[in-house]
């Protein structure tokens, strides 16, 4: 059971897809909310289930029905991916009911050691991936994730098509927002790392993102230059996965982005602000190398926050020490 949020959704993707390679004969079910179910396509053994928020699963009764109808599908172990109060509460009840159970340890403890101001504990804390794997091991299936089983890249239909046009160019996507705005990288860098990129007529680059005020920025990045196409508010969301999946590499923050073209097998630059990799977020199957973290030297408080959101005053300019031709870099350097 995951529910939200989306990036954290997408992180259990790889997991998942091991458990079924590793162990065919064990069919899983997901609970998640129905938007992400397209995560979860063409998982063979896994089943997805709509937990209906607004309505049927709404509340302590509305947990009691989800309890009730996922029982009916005769669950042999329930294994709490999100380690929230709804799942805490779903959890006992399958306890009580004499089911095995665990429940993921988010590690709390060394996130605090690890974004406190003072006497800082900077190392690497075990990764949500690991976390998710020791829940199954508690379980009783051992995983081993060190030979990754991804989709092939979807068929793009003509209404995708239409829009990006030429398929021999390389495919740059940029996802150049974040939920806090202490994970994005300041609007005039990226529009330099993006006139930069746009320089070679041989790529391709995708803005991504979504509302109405992040199109209208989105338009405004992409309007100078004939390579550079805002995707956002032009597909649906099922067709921005099968998109991504046909990127050679993707430009993100610390945000979903990231971790939904990791689960599709796409190389991932990704840029720090007030958070850090150690914090256990890096995208599936990345390497650290291909994360761009801004300047400890400068900020030494660094990183401030687990998930971005809190802000410390004179830190509001710690991304501005990635500086953009070392983005451009990074991004050209997966081509070689």
């Amino acid at each position: 059971m995951r529910l939200s949020a989306m990036g954290d959704v997408a992180m259990t993707v790889p997991v998942l897809r091991a458990f079924v390679k590793q162990y065919p004969t064990v069919k899983l079910t997901i609970i998640s909310r129905p938007f992400f179910k397209p995560f979860f396509d063409g998982i063979p053994n896994l089943e997805f289930f709509a937990f209906d928020e607004k309505e049927r699963h709404k509340g302590f009764s509305g947990l009691l029905r989800l309890f009730s109808d996922v029982k009916k599908l005769k669950i042999d172990a329930f294994g709490d991916l999100h380690n929230v109060l709804r799942s805490k509460v779903v959890s006992l009840l399958f306890a009580l009911s004499g089911k095995k159970r665990a429940t993921v340890d988010k590690g709390r403890d060394g996130k605090k050691e690890l974004t406190r101001a003072e006497n800082k504990a900077f190392k690497q804390l075990p990764t949500m991936f690991e976390r998710h794997v020791k829940v199954f091991s508690e379980l009783g299936f051992p995983l081993n994730l060190s030979n990754p089983v991804f989709p092939e890249k979807a068929v793009l239909n003509a209404d995708i098509l239409e829009i990006i046009g030429n398929q021999n160019q390389k495919l740059i996507g940029i996802a150049p927002f974040a939920q806090y705005d202490s994970k994005v990288y300041p609007l005039d860098l990226m529009q330099e790392v993006i006139a930069k990129l746009a320089e070679n007529q041989t790529y391709k680059i995708l803005l991504f993102g979504g509302g109405k005020k992040e199109i209208e920025i989105l338009d405004s990045l992409a309007q100078p230059f004939e390579n550079v196409i805002n995707m956002a508010g032009k597909i649906k969301f099922q067709q921005e996965l099968q998109l991504i999946s046909n990127l050679d590499v993707m430009l993100s923050m610390d945000s979903g982005n990231a971790h939904i073209a990791a689960m599709l097998g796409v190389k991932v630059v990704t840029l720090w602000g007030a958070t850090h990799p150690y914090a256990g977020f890096l995208p599936f199957n990345q390497s650290l190398e291909n994360t761009l973290t801004s300047d400890r030297s400068q900020y030494p408080k660094l990183p401030t926050s687990v998930y971005g959101n809190k802000i410390v005053e004179g830190y509001e300019n710690a991304m501005r020490t990635i500086l953009p031709q070392k983005v451009v870099d990074k991004v050209e350097e997966q081509f070689s």
